[in-house]
């Protein structure tokens, strides 16, 4: 880019930083007009489901819903799916559309719909947009600290009170950074009751959990805020993970007794060589891609977080090398029963991971869900659904 490029998009950057959480939008709007003559620009942010963009109009209303894969999709829906910006020549002379998506370090929130004068001037415009759309995205989380508009604005529908409870648990929905991607998904998107994961990261190592909070609704999601919290409060103690595990585990029992426990699955993995620990408390289980071949890492099954008043965990260790495709699912994707047919089990599950293996991490994770919903025929799923899947490239 050029020094006037970048000196616009400090400007911008400091525009944005200081415009109120509500007024974001129209921020963007306004800087986009000056320095690059846009004369409309929208935002369509993706809804819990990923399988719309939703318009934000006058907040915290939407407009008409954009579907963002399989024939329908848009452009708009297109740039989303690939995480790559899209120019769409309009009929109007001389005016394109340039389809900016929003990711935030993995993390994908949506889509800035750009109106512009034609040309576009080539790749250098298209990038200087891009990262136009990567500072709105940064300031996009900031705002919804502070507002609810953006959040509501995502919704196809009423979330279920334990719905909230579990989006607002997550991390995120993706992340990367040069070592990894990763993409996850809960479903049924707007009535998830018990199923979750977590990450996070240090300059050493990544550590993913996914958790089955037993039950259903609020009493599920309560058991799993409570399991997921105590994960993260023993994980930033800097302790192993095996007492990582034994201290969460001791404080889901304090809480249920024993009546009540959380499947959990916890993984680390070392940055720089690879070399991963692995503690199986449940039901989660991984699958790895390698080579174009796919097979479940078998791990020694232990107790649930919970179960027993002390439970001595042992870690077991793996490995992972550059290229490979790891997926965690929870036993309602692996065990989840259908009347009239089998589990939809392992089979199924290494047979959408094979058939995804040029697809990104995010879409793979989506593919999963999809197929289970598929052989449910339906969205109305007997059982929560968590995927996470993580390419790794190492150091």
């Amino acid at each position: 880019m050029s020094n006037d490029c970048d000196a616009w998009l400090g400007i911008a950057e400091r525009a944005l930083r200081a415009a109120p959480p509500t007024a974001l939008l129209a921020a963007a709007g306004e800087l986009l007009a000056k320095y690059v003559q846009a004369s409309e620009v929208t935002l369509l942010l993706a809804d819990y489901g990923l399988t719309v963009l939703q318009p934000v109009t006058q907040l915290p209303h939407t407009g008409e819903q954009i579907a963002v894969r399989g024939e329908a999709a848009a452009a708009p829906g297109r740039a989303f799916s690939a995480e790559a910006p899209i120019v769409e020549v309009t009929t109007e002379p001389g005016i394109v559309i340039a389809h900016l998506p929003i990711t935030v370090r993995g993390d994908r929130l949506g889509v800035l719909s750009v109106r512009l004068p034609e040309p576009v001037e080539g790749a250098p415009r298209v990038l200087e947009l891009a990262a136009f759309a990567t500072a709105f995205g940064h300031e996009l989380i900031v705002a919804e600290r502070d507002t609810d508009l953006y959040l509501q604005a995502r919704r196809r529908r009423r979330l279920t009170l334990a719905a909230e409870m579990q989006w607002q648990l997550l991390p995120g929905r993706g992340f990367s950074r040069p070592e990894f991607t990763l993409g996850g998904h809960l479903e049924p998107a707007y009535a998830i009751g018990g199923d979750n994961f977590d990450w996070s990261t240090t300059e050493e190592c990544l550590t993913v959990t996914v958790t089955d909070g037993q039950g259903h609704g609020i009493d599920a999601a309560l058991l799993t805020n409570l399991a997921v919290n105590a994960l993260r409060n023993a994980r930033r103690a800097g302790i192993s993970l095996e007492d990582q595990a034994c201290l969460a585990d001791q404080a889901v029992y304090a809480e249920y007794g024993g009546k009540r426990y959380a499947p959990s699955l916890l993984l680390q993995f070392d940055l720089a060589t690879g070399h991963a620990q692995a503690v199986d408390a449940g039901s989660p289980q991984l699958f790895r891609l390698r080579h174009d071949t796919v097979r479940q890492v078998p791990f020694e099954a232990q107790m649930p977080l919970g179960m027993f008043e002390e439970t001595d965990y042992r870690q077991q260790s793996f490995d992972v090398l550059p290229g490979d495709r790891l997926v965690v699912v929870s036993s309602g994707v692996h065990g989840s029963p259908a009347q009239g047919h089998d589990a939809f089990g392992e089979r199924a599950l290494r047979e959408i991971i094979a058939a995804t293996r040029t697809a990104s991490a995010h879409e793979t994770a989506r593919a999963v869900v999809d197929g289970l919903v598929q052989h449910h025929g339906g969205y109305d799923l007997p059982q929560d659904a968590a995927v996470i899947c993580m390419d790794w490239r190492g150091r």
